[in-house]
């Protein structure tokens, strides 16, 4: 049995949720977000709860739905609070710097790449060396900011590239002669 979907998702103030048949709509003060439920997976609202159970005492059903309450989980979570990630740059001259919905990047290629912000999620650079990804989708903040760290991976000999600010890079020894 799963033990992710016996945990219920409390429903902070501020946040409203509303079930219409299998569709689940969460608002709040930094959005508001939708997901479609498998048909395997019931969900009742009680007082400032929600109660996630499996239609059928099947393996799939039961994984499905665990699943399905942590996606609301995420979104509960991400109306109120937000998710975040950071990203930082090493190397000599990269350079980062937002300008609205478009992130330009001095990543040492022979031209500047230009990332296009999807709607939903906000990129701020506090340094030129710092990037901070915010939003209240957890899957959407997760995809850009792999978008950005993709352009230009930490390399493994000087660790220059774009990383994650808590990603460790291990660091490979050079050639010897």
């Amino acid at each position: 049995m799963s033990r992710v979907a016996k945990d219920p998702v409390a429903i902070p103030s501020g946040v409203e949720v509303s079930i219409e048949g299998r569709r689940v709509a969460v608002k709040g003060q930094k959005g508001a977000l939708e997901l479609d439920l498998h048909e395997l997976v019931d969900v009742q609202r009680e007082e400032d709860v929600l109660k996630f159970a499996a239609r059928q005492p099947d393996r799939k059903a039961v994984a499905l739905a665990g699943t399905m309450r942590a996606l609301v989980g995420n979104m509960v979570f991400g109306v109120s609070t937000g998710f975040e990630r950071k990203l930082q740059l090493v190397g000599v001259g990269y350079r980062a710097q937002a300008q609205g919905q478009k992130l330009n990047l001095g990543l040492g290629f022979s031209h500047p790449v230009d990332y296009q912000v999807p709607e939903g999620v906000q990129v701020e650079t506090p340094s030129q060396t710092e990037i901070v990804v915010r939003g209240a989708d957890r899957q959407k903040v997760g995809q850009v900011a792999a978008e950005i760290r993709a352009f230009r991976p930490p390399e493994p000999y000087k660790g220059k590239g774009v990383r994650y600010a808590d990603e460790r890079v291990i660091m490979k020894e050079a050639k010897k002669k």
